[in-house]
């Protein structure tokens, strides 16, 4: 597909959003802008959309280039200026202008389209948590924030002569002899520990302004703070507790099982830490693909076989130069799907190395990037903003959606067979850390005034409510009572966790039904994520077919779906 910006109607060609003369004229612009009919208000809406996306995707484009070098300090500097200089100076802007787009007259009859409902609630919520203590607060945490990808992009370990990053390093988890996967283990935990007291000051930091930032607000404490800053409309803590009580209950149990299989082919009483990647059968490492253009090609065939408009924007994104893929040094961790409001062609990074792991995120950004462009022709910025729990519900189905079609990556039937395997077991695994993560951070929030040792009891205290009680961990306790410092989540997007487990049900709801009638699946998939924000979440649920809920028996009934399904891959 050929893909432009749009034309700008209310922002010049020329406009630098690094340089704050250029961009207070059109605050003041907006500030006297004369709103006397619903057209004119809707003109002054679309303006200010605009902004917006020019802005964020400027900001954007700060973040990604220095995520793919942090070693090149001109690349970070110019993002922590945007966050230290420019965004407190629009802060107040900001509030100026949603509140004068909140006593406009024709908010109310813009209501009754619920796409402007959702819009105008949003802004409630923001006009509602503004204090003005707080804008250079929101600079430091930004400013505190990066700095985890920088310590985290600097840990490297030498091995056979090599130096290697930790995702490069962690393959080594699944080689057959158990001395090396012993001594990368290792390599790779006091490597972690020698940043865990930089990590652990870094964190206590951010507790202490996340907290003031709440206090300012009027919550007892950042969490409570948190909950409405993110527009939690849908749901309340108590769901997130019921969640927790339903995976202990319905999940760990599973990965119990997984655990002990798995400790019984390796002729073991329990796992220890650096056992539980590895084949316990004897076979090397999936590796479904090379290099990053391998995994690129793959991709766009994998995508093509479900939908031919899924493919399309894969190829897209990679003849605007919008993807990388590859692992390197300098690179900071992780994976992600970057929005890109104006353009509306989002950008994916990630750190591949030829594992499962790797093609797993490659669908899962890649279904982000689908959202992106389903999304992209909505009338405001502010409708294409969506919450985490739609999000990543996109990006989730896509890994379950795709499974079908692994044999693009995986020509041997058996290979083929246990990668589904394994991401099916994931899945399950991945669902008692995710509860983990957040049951964590609701303690750390509710008890800002906790000391370090405080702090790694109580995660102990979760790690073992959540755990099977089969991995060993005598000789290494300090790294298990530091591993949430791999935690990008905890210092960059606090609370930003529990929606991959929400969706991650969803997910396997909307595969579920892909069982059932596959086109009927992937029309309504692609009807939801058409929506953005322009509908509530369970109506964005409803809309792709399946149900916004985590009860005990939703999470029973899903459950049972997903070994049902294992157990018919392994017969």
């Amino acid at each position: 597909m050929h893909i432009q910006k749009p034309t700008r109607i209310f922002i010049t060609s020329d406009f630098d959003a690094s340089d704050w003369n250029t961009i207070l004229p059109y605050y003041e612009k907006l500030q006297s802008f004369n709103i006397d009919s619903e057209a004119d208000f809707k003109t002054w809406l679309s303006y200010r959309s605009e902004l917006d996306a020019v802005i964020e995707e400027d900001c954007a484009w700060k973040y990604i280039r220095m995520t793919i070098d942090t070693r090149e300090e001109e690349l970070a500097k110019a993002y922590t200026h945007f966050v230290t200089e420019i965004q407190p100076k629009i802060a107040p802007l900001d509030d100026a202008l949603n509140r004068k787009m909140m006593e406009s007259p024709f908010v109310q009859s813009l209501k009754t389209d619920p796409a402007f409902a959702i819009y105008f609630r949003s802004v409630g919520t923001a006009l509602e948590l503004y204090r003005e203590e707080n804008i250079q607060l929101e600079a430091e945490i930004s400013e505190l924030a990066q700095q985890f990808g920088s310590i985290s992009a600097a840990q490297m370990i030498s091995y056979n002569g090599e130096q290697m990053t930790m995702q490069k390093a962690a393959l080594f988890l699944k080689n057959q002899d158990e001395s090396v996967r012993k001594e990368v283990f290792e390599l790779m935990g006091n490597r972690r520990v020698e940043d865990h007291e930089k990590l652990d000051e870094l964190f206590n930091l951010l507790i202490q302004k996340r907290h003031q930032l709440a206090v300012n607000a009027g919550f007892r404490n950042y969490r409570d703070y948190k909950f409405k800053a993110l527009g939690r409309f849908d749901y309340s803590q108590e769901d997130c507790f019921n969640f927790h009580a339903s995976i202990k209950k319905h999940i760990v149990p599973l990965v119990k099982q997984f655990n002990q299989k798995q400790a019984d082919l390796l002729g073991k009483p329990k796992l220890k830490p650096w056992d539980t990647e590895v084949d316990p059968t004897g076979k090397e490492p999936l590796k479904p693909f090379e290099s990053g253009e391998e995994l690129l090609v793959g991709t766009v065939e994998l995508f093509s076989r479900l939908d031919h408009y899924f493919s399309d924007c894969i190829e897209t994104m990679n003849a605007m130069g919008h993807l990388d893929l590859e692992s390197k040094a300098g690179k900071a961790p992780g994976g992600y799907n970057y929005p890109l409001y104006e353009i509306g062609v989002p950008f994916i990074f990630m750190n591949a190395v030829g594992a499962l792991r790797d093609l797993v995120t490659m669908v899962h950004e890649g279904g982000h990037a689908v959202h992106s462009f389903l999304s992209r022709d909505l009338a405001l910025t502010g409708f294409k903003n969506v919450p985490s729990e739609v999000a990543e519900l996109a990006s989730m189905s896509m890994e379950l959606l795709t499974m079908e079609h692994w044999d693009v990556f995986f020509s041997d039937a058996n290979e083929l067979k246990r990668a589904k395997i394994e991401q099916l077991e994931t899945i399950l695994k991945i669902l008692p850390w995710i509860a983990t993560i957040d049951e964590f951070q609701h303690w750390v929030y509710e008890n800002p005034m906790h000391t370090i040792e405080e702090r790694n009891q109580q995660w102990n205290s979760i790690t073992t409510a959540y755990g099977t009680g089969l991995i060993d961990w005598d000789g290494y306790e300090i790294f298990k009572s530091r591993s949430w410092q791999r935690q990008l989540h905890l210092f960059e997007v606090p609370f930003y966790y529990i929606e991959y487990g929400i969706a991650q049900l969803g997910a396997i709801a909307i595969w579920k039904n892909s069982t059932e009638n596959k086109s009927l699946a992937i029309q309504k998939y692609k009807e939801a994520l058409k929506l953005g924000y322009t509908a509530t979440i369970p109506q964005i649920y409803e809309k792709a077919g399946i149900h916004f809920d985590f009860s005990d028996e939703y999470v029973a009934q899903l459950t049972a779906f997903v070994q049902a399904e294992l157990n018919a891959i392994q017969a």
